[in-house]
């Protein structure tokens, strides 16, 4: 079970990723949601259901992942990326998939992701494998408030 747990926490290997895992498993997010765009799987704005329940069990599972890795991997382990994908699929939620959409939720993403600002930091806190995932949720929130009003005015 624990090569399961590893496999989906690293976002499929990207988490072993020896420069920069996190923006690793970003791309990774921005790849599965082009899959999902191409093949008419889940669509971010014609099924925003779909997607929404996509995200809530990937979370739930990857919690359980991380809680499951913490022993051998170490408090918030930095192989474990799903929380970046995570974080990235939230930035594009509502947002029609276009290449400069993506473009933009992706750096607007790792850099609420990397900075860390208004209490992305503090959900850390929450501890194992929810606080994980909780501060790249918000850090995706945030990318998403900011991508719908830069939509907006453009």
């Amino acid at each position: 079970m624990k090569i399961i747990y590893k496999a989906f926490a690293t976002a499929l290997g990207a988490g072993y990723s020896p420069f920069a895992p996190g923006t690793a498993g970003a791309i990774v997010g921005c790849i599965a949601l082009w899959l999902f765009e191409k093949y008419n799987i889940i669509s971010t704005t014609s099924t925003p259901i779909l997607f929404i329940g996509l995200i809530t069990g990937t979370t739930v599972l990857g919690i359980i992942a991380t809680n499951n890795l913490e022993k051998e991997w170490g408090k918030d382990p930095q192989k474990v990326v799903i929380d970046e994908v995570i974080g990235l699929w939230i930035t594009m939620m509502f947002i029609p998939f276009t290449w400069l959409n993506l473009l933009i939720a992706f750096v607007l993403f790792r850099f609420f992701d990397i900075a860390k600002p208004l209490g992305i930091r503090k959900m850390e806190s929450l501890g194992g494998g929810l606080g994980v995932m909780a501060d790249d949720m918000l850090a995706g929130i945030y990318g998403n408030i900011v991508l719908l009003i830069i939509i907006r005015f453009l």
